[in-house]
């Protein structure tokens, strides 16, 4: 029993001591070891987010010229250039042959028939335009009383329509043709061109083309332009040849105006187009 004993209590001893080196390894760390050797080269890793740009690079050299590229659309037509100085007189001509005998008596007939067919031309034409279409004329410009009564918007395009504008009697001659034009029709007014417009409080007249009038208008003596109502705004002529301002809603006949064609030296009457 005695030995048992001391063989325990060595057990013990030699436990104790055991224990004591393990506690103690575990919380105080051991001394540096040398460094081991470098491991082999790891995977490829994946690729990272594209980063800022950088900063702009300098401009390179100057390319070489390349070739000729296709030509391009035709531009819009310029501005027509100055008249060229007038060239030299050319040299004479070359001698023509000679003419044959001429049948005179023969083409004086022919003539003589043509400008009798030219005058009868010219009667007819008077005619159309005077009776049949009633125009009345002046060395610029045709006119045409239209037998609708229209308000003033709806007689302005009308004539538009027919090619021309509402009549304009700008001169003294030109008012008192549209004038005697209305009262040989059996009238007694019609529309015409003029309006009133108001600008910066003020009211004024002007023709329909926007021109001034410059102190033409042949007003009746009881017409004040200050005294006229809002929707009395547009001008009538009467067969007197005076002018009154009238509502522009009112339904009244008018008169139309055409310019002369240049190209056709002024005998081309207008298109009466059906308004």
């Amino acid at each position: 029993m005695a030995a048992r004993g001391l063989c325990l209590l060595c057990f013990a001893a030699v436990l104790k001591v055991m224990s004591s080196e393990v506690c103690s390894n575990f919380f105080i760390p051991g001394a540096k070891g040398d460094q081991g050797p470098i491991g082999e080269t790891g995977d490829e890793g994946r690729l990272g987010k594209t980063g800022p740009p950088g900063p702009t690079g300098a401009s390179g050299e100057k390319g070489s010229k390349g070739e000729f590229g296709p030509p391009g659309k035709m531009g819009p037509t310029g501005e027509q250039g100055d008249k060229g100085d007038k060239g030299l007189a050319g040299g004479p001509g070359m001698k023509g042959k000679q003419g044959t005998t001429c049948d005179c008596g023969r083409y004086r007939k022919v003539l003589g028939q043509l400008d009798v067919n030219v005058s009868k031309l010219r009667n007819t034409v008077k005619f159309v335009k005077s009776v049949i279409l009633g125009l009345r004329e002046t060395e610029e410009r045709y006119y045409l009383l239209v037998k609708e009564p229209k308000r003033f918007g709806e007689a302005s395009l009308s004539c538009q329509l027919r090619g021309g504008s509402l009549a304009m009697p700008k001169t003294l001659n030109s008012n008192r043709l549209m004038a005697d034009y209305i009262s040989q029709a059996g009238l007694t007014r019609v529309h015409i061109g003029v309006q009133t417009q108001t600008q910066n409080g003020s009211q004024s007249l002007i023709f329909v083309d926007s021109s001034s009038l410059s102190g033409f208008p042949s007003w009746t003596p009881e017409v004040e332009l200050s005294s006229w109502s809002a929707n009395s705004t547009c001008v009538e002529l009467h067969s007197t040849g005076t002018w009154a301002c009238v509502e522009c809603e009112a339904p009244l006949f008018f008169i139309c105006e055409f310019p002369k064609s240049r190209r056709s030296g002024g005998r081309n009457p207008p298109e009466l187009a059906s308004s």
